[in-house]
């Protein structure tokens, strides 16, 4: 890493995060699940490196109305809501306002499952070990909605891996998983992107080229083993 503790981007984070993830490598019971957007280039990294699956959960920041930077809660599929409850007593929020997000935010998991991933089904999680990545951990509300959808959907075991985060939401959110992989914690952690040299939005059409490619190679690894045991067998 920079010397100035700052990752050149996503995808050298996720280098550098499946170097402290190596004991994963190529587990078949092992899969990496990304938090659109910011986590899928960081999780592409990191399932590439590792020889692993990639697929996405995601997930949705409940904005405070008219503050909608400041997060009230998030939102994952399946019903799964994560609300700051100190934050909704001090603004006086009531529930319409909250349903009112949910519904919305709701749409907007609807419309990504649709969009990056089509027919192809959610990823089974039952008795397989998932790891979480996304590109930091601010206050981790969307890690913690991801982390009980993973948890309701019947894994094994839940890994959070993160470039960055804040020490508070970090050691909140280590003592609800079985491992907390996070490489910079600084003190000082302000905002994600304080902690990469860049840092742009990553787009729809990113998160779609990055699981196509990941997707294909996946295919193509399995029809390889496919051939290979057949031939064995004859």
């Amino acid at each position: 890493m920079a010397t100035d503790r700052r990752f050149k981007n996503r995808m050298h984070a996720g280098k550098l995060l499946a170097v402290a993830l190596a004991p994963y490598a190529g587990r078949a019971d092992a899969l990496v699940l990304a938090l659109p957007r910011g986590g899928v280039p960081v999780a592409f990294a990191i399932a590439r490196a590792l020889g692993l699956a990639l697929d996405v959960l995601p997930v949705r920041k409940l904005g405070l109305p008219g503050h909608e930077e400041f997060a009230m809660g998030a939102i994952a599929g399946g019903g799964i809501r994560v609300l700051n409850m100190a934050a909704i007593r001090a603004h006086r929020i009531g529930r319409a306002p909250i349903d009112a997000a949910c519904a919305r935010e709701e749409r907007e998991i609807a419309r990504r499952e649709r969009q990056y991933r089509g027919a192809r089904p959610e990823p089974g999680l039952a008795g397989r070990t998932a790891i979480l990545v996304d590109d930091g951990l601010a206050t981790g509300s969307t890690m913690c909605a991801a982390v009980r959808a993973a948890h309701a959907r019947g894994a094994a075991r839940v890994v959070v891996a993160v470039p960055a985060g804040a020490p508070d939401s970090c050691a909140a959110l280590a003592a609800q998983v079985d491992e907390l992989v996070c490489l910079v914690r600084p003190a000082d952690f302000g905002a994600v992107s304080r902690w990469y040299r860049e840092f742009g939005q990553t787009s729809d059409e990113e998160v779609q080229d990055l699981l196509a490619i990941a997707w294909r190679d996946q295919a193509l690894a399995q029809r390889s083993s496919t051939n290979a045991s057949e031939r064995r067998q004859s």
